[in-house]
């Protein structure tokens, strides 16, 4: 018998709290089995106008986000898939395996969700769970299921945490000690 899922993808360059809050908060607002964060392989709405940090780091810091929380894992899918990540592309592979599948983004994703690879066939297949994020109206889209997740409010972006990183600025109310461990031991650099 399939779970209830949320589908909480990205590129996570780097992931944050804001990410790890808007998954806890979805997955007690829908009653998810689990909350699978799923690391893009190649974000095609992103890598076309800024560099992306590779996958495997992306999803190394992923991982390091998670760990210890219960009902929030972190899936691999679209990296072994390759080429450009697809939401589309992974709702179907969860929803053959007998899943159902509420896609879980924030309210600055969910605007854009009609400009997503067959966008009309993925509003047909999930309900949305948007998490509300500082700065950002709830959307108005046609034809989508959206519902409004409060999530304990935390004004961070990874665009930003990219900056503080660059600049040398402490980013402890952003992301983990262990996440910018990580950063730090391999040398990643968004400047």
């Amino acid at each position: 018998m399939g779970q209830r899922i949320g589908l909480f993808g990205g590129t996570f360059d780097p992931p944050h709290a804001g990410h790890l809050a808007g998954a806890i908060a979805a997955r007690s607002a829908f009653r998810l089995d689990r909350v699978m964060f799923v690391v893009a392989n190649d974000p095609w709405q992103k890598s076309n106008h800024r560099p992306v940090t590779k996958a495997h780091h992306r999803l190394a810091m992923v991982r390091l986000l998670v760990e210890g929380f219960d009902g929030i894992e972190v899936s691999d899918l679209e990296i072994s898939r390759g080429g450009p990540s697809y939401t589309m592309d992974t709702v179907k592979e969860l929803r053959d395996g007998g899943h159902e599948v509420i896609l879980v983004v924030g309210a600055d994703a969910a605007a854009g969700l009609d400009s997503w690879d067959r966008s009309d066939e993925l509003r047909k297949l999930v309900e949305v769970a948007v998490v509300d994020r500082p700065g950002y109206l709830f959307p108005e889209l046609n034809g989508w299921r959206l519902n409004r997740v409060k999530a304990e409010s935390v004004d961070v972006s990874s665009s930003g945490v990219r900056d503080l990183v660059s600049g040398g600025a402490s980013s402890s109310d952003s992301i983990p000690a262990t996440i910018r461990s990580y950063i730090d031991l391999h040398r990643l650099d968004w400047s």
